[in-house]
């Protein structure tokens, strides 16, 4: 590891995590985020050829194949990019003494339990898409000894395709909405995400050899179900001056089988970081927080017309 100017492959940095990854890890070295036609995931020759040339000291591996349901009939596209483009990446970093950050989900669990998950939990999911993510994270541990594993949960950003801006567009759009109400988790922003990932790699690799690589969950504080993550979104924007034609009050609660979806999404996607921040010593904030930031960020970009933004975060 060059320890005066790393040079940092970040993958995926076109989308929203990638995107805050970007700027969080900028300090730390040389980053580098090349495009797809130099580097395809699914092509581990032109992956391999590119880390010869490049020599990256920490791979940082943002990219995935999210699409979720559609991933129960595209199993070749989630496994490509999921799983075996994963084990390129830490086999590569393996042989050349590289670090390397794996980020994978609440989804590797089947969400039967009754309590957070821990990581040293048995994984076991019901989809394509949580298998192929837990298979990238085996083959990241077998294969680099400096792995860094994180799973996260619920993923919004101010930017980018997620619940947060599904929520906003059908708000706009629909006098009442039917979400979710049996499903909970920790809504958690990429900043969030993107932020603490690089404290933890500042860290790990001023700690040398008694580093403390391997699984971590890391998700903002709090649970919510995606019912109670939608009223909230639609509170703050009324509470901002926003003219919805949906109110907080109009948001329904229904259950999972009255929404059926290809992939079966696990009733309890929560994540217990205590293993996290007892190590590096972190508090990590309520899950409203970061929706209040991503919603002023929208404001500030004039994405989103309000009359007023002056209140804090409401953990409600």
């Amino acid at each position: 590891m060059n320890k005066q100017m790393p040079t940092i492959l970040v993958t995926g940095a076109g989308g929203q995590l990638g995107f805050e990854l970007m700027r969080a890890l900028a300090p730390l070295g040389r980053v580098h985020a090349p495009a797809r036609a130099q580097f395809d995931l699914e092509s581990p020759e032109r992956m391999r050829a590119w880390l010869d040339r490049v020599r990256p000291d920490l791979i940082v591996n943002a990219a995935a194949y999210t699409a979720v349901d559609r991933a129960q009939t595209e199993t070749t596209h989630a496994w490509a990019i999921n799983a075996a483009a994963p084990e390129v990446l830490a086999c590569w970093a393996g042989e050349h003494e590289a670090a390397m950050v794996q980020f994978s989900t609440d989804y590797v669990f089947d969400g039967r339990a009754e309590r957070p998950y821990v990581e040293t939990d048995t994984a076991g999911t019901q989809m394509v898409y949580g298998a192929s993510k837990l298979a990238g994270e085996e083959a990241v541990l077998a294969h680099c000894p400096r792995a860094l594993v994180l799973r996260v949960s619920w993923l919004y950003s101010a930017f980018g395709n997620n619940f947060l801006h599904t929520i906003l567009r059908l708000a706009l759009e629909r006098p009442v909405l039917k979400i979710v109400d049996d499903q909970v988790g920790a809504p958690t922003s990429t900043q969030l995400v993107a932020d603490t990932t690089a404290h933890l790699l500042r860290t790990l690799l001023s700690a040398g050899d008694v580093a403390p690589w391997g699984v971590y969950h890391l998700t903002a504080g709090g649970e919510v179900s995606w019912h109670g993550f939608a009223s909230h979104i639609v509170r703050e924007l009324e509470f901002a001056g926003v003219k919805l034609a949906c109110t907080a009050g109009n948001v329904q609660p229904i259950p999972s089988s009255a929404w059926p979806t290809p992939a079966v999404r696990p009733l309890n996607s929560r994540l217990c970081c205590d293993k996290l921040t007892g190590q590096f010593g972190l508090n990590l904030p309520h899950w409203s927080h970061g929706v209040s930031y991503a919603l002023a960020q929208l404001q500030r970009s004039g994405a989103l017309r309000v009359r007023r933004w002056t209140h804090g975060p409401r953990e409600d």
